[in-house]
């Protein structure tokens, strides 16, 4: 598609149908490579939450009662179906989000499987016989939740809404899916594959819109049973209390501001690959990158000259340029929240290494890119140490010891993710049975797959993605006692 080209999506999808927005306006998708619109989306209101709601409220009861393996093999239906529209949904991604091609190429094939994980786990809900004497038979039953609105970030939109679409329809949950104002496309393109699928009138809804409108509609919406949401821990907050109506369920995958610590003992040549790359991938951009660096007092000086020298030589440019490896922020109030981050750093007293500016560029001047960006002689107490900046800034901490660097990497409200490298097999885990994260990588980083649960302790979350208890979290476990002898005391 030509870059000046605008594309239009003017309808909703609600109840099996494409149909106009009652009572919203539409929104731009602004390319975040040239600070200009790619695409206009019709968006709703409160009204057509309320419209898709009833729509899966009417599908649930015929839905919940299809067996898993028939619902296994819709799914499997729509990941073949995703896996077709692949050169369309990474255009849309990287359009939408300024995501570099050449990682969409990797990640978005891999979400093929992952919708073949969830149709695997479709028939796989079971129940369990509870002995208890011979005057009953007692037993449970795993049994969906019921609606789901399922509320998508902007960071990685394809994926967070595979994790949530994927495991609530393998549980036979109806869903409504919320996509971030800011990459309102590819929720679209995912409705259009499951229409083709063929899933049944209202079981998949998609309604974009603000947060303000749509979101916080279902959120508070009392026939929604469920919500799985991914972004900021605030957010998270917020919802708790505007959810409380029904006492709905939450599943949250928050923030993070993951520790990625380097001992003396380290493969330091692999591990510095794995720490700069999980600075900088998506420009920063996601919750699990280890931008946190805690490095041994014997490798500090050397870690602080490799990620100057390594953040120099990092290709930043346009997403659709397949040498570029760091595109730009997704959107210009997140490029000002990260330059604003670096101007605290340098308040603070930490020193800037490299980077730090916006880049003005020939070709990239409207677009919102900034250098990959280190920081040196960081204290863990700073608020560029303990705030999740999301963008492509390194925060490099000295330590003395083992406790140091678990007493430092644990010295946070959030709990996602965390790296270490040593060699020291005992050491890895001792320092991984300690660390207080949801996910701990050992001489690895970000790895991240459809079979290994996923999500956050503490401030990071409720819940986990992922695993073979994927579904568990849209599901409900009911248990039925059937008296055997017939028999019921009077008890007058």
């Amino acid at each position: 598609m030509p870059h000046s080209e605008l594309r239009r999506f003017d309808r909703l999808y609600v109840g099996g149908e494409w149909v106009a927005a009652i009572d919203g306006e539409p929104i731009q998708s602004i390319d975040p490579a040239t600070g200009r619109p790619w695409a206009v989306v019709a968006a709703g209101g409160a009204a057509d939450v309320d419209r898709a709601v009833e729509a899966a409220r009417a599908a649930f009861p015929a839905w919940r009662r299809t067996p898993g393996h028939e619902r296994a093999a819709l799914l499997r239906r729509f990941a073949d179906l995703f896996r077709d529209a692949l050169p369309e949904l990474i255009e849309a991604e990287c359009r939408d989000t300024g995501t570099p091609v050449t990682d969409l190429r990797v990640s978005l094939p891999a979400q093929v499987q992952w919708y073949h994980w969830f149709a695997s786990l479709a028939d796989k809900t079971q129940g369990t016989t509870i002995p208890f004497d011979d005057s009953v038979h007692a037993f449970t039953a795993k049994v969906p939740v019921g609606v789901v609105g399922a509320i998508v970030p902007w960071n990685a939109p394809l994926l967070a809404t595979c994790l949530k679409l994927g495991a609530a329809l393998a549980a036979g949950c109806a869903v409504v899916v919320k996509p971030a104002e800011q990459t309102p496309v590819s929720a679209l393109l995912l409705a259009r594959i499951a229409d083709e699928a063929g899933f049944p009138p209202g079981v998949v809804n998609v309604v974009n819109g603000t947060g303000a409108r749509v979101g916080a509609r279902l959120v508070a919406h009392p026939d929604v049973d469920k919500i799985s949401f991914t972004g900021s821990t605030a957010t998270g907050r917020r919802m708790l209390g505007e959810g409380s109506g029904n006492l709905k369920r939450f599943t949250f995958e928050l923030g993070g501001k993951a520790p990625h610590i380097l001992f003396d003992d380290a493969d330091v040549e692999q591990a510095l690959n794995a720490a700069t790359a999980s600075a900088w991938r998506l420009c920063g951009q996601s919750c699990a990158l280890g931008s946190r660096v805690l490095v041994h007092r014997k490798l500090y000086d050397r870690v602080v000259e490799e990620f100057r020298v390594r953040a120099g030589r990092v290709r930043v440019g346009l997403p659709h340029d397949e040498a570029v490896r760091m595109g730009p922020q997704a959107h210009a109030e997140q490029l000002a929240k990260t330059l604003s981050y670096v101007e605290l750093g340098a308040r603070e007293g930490a020193e800037l290494v490299a980077g730090g500016e916006r880049i003005a560029d020939d070709g990239l001047a409207e677009g919102y890119f900034v250098q990959p960006t280190v920081f040196a002689g960081v204290a863990n107490t700073m608020r560029i140490a303990q705030e999740e900046i999301f963008g492509p800034v390194a925060a490099l901490i000295p330590f003395e010891d083992e406790d140091e660097a678990v007493a430092m990497a644990n010295d946070t409200e959030y709990g996602l993710t965390a790296g270490l490298w040593t060699r020291d097999l005992a050491r890895a885990h001792r320092v991984a049975n300690r660390i207080e994260a949801g996910s701990v990588w050992v001489n690895t980083y970000s790895f991240v797959r459809w079979s290994l649960p996923y999500g956050g302790f503490k401030a990071s979350g409720w819940g986990r993605e992922n695993g073979v208890g994927a579904l568990e979290p849209y599901l409900e476990t009911r248990t039925t006692v059937i008296g055997l002898d017939g028999s019921f005391a009077d008890p007058y």
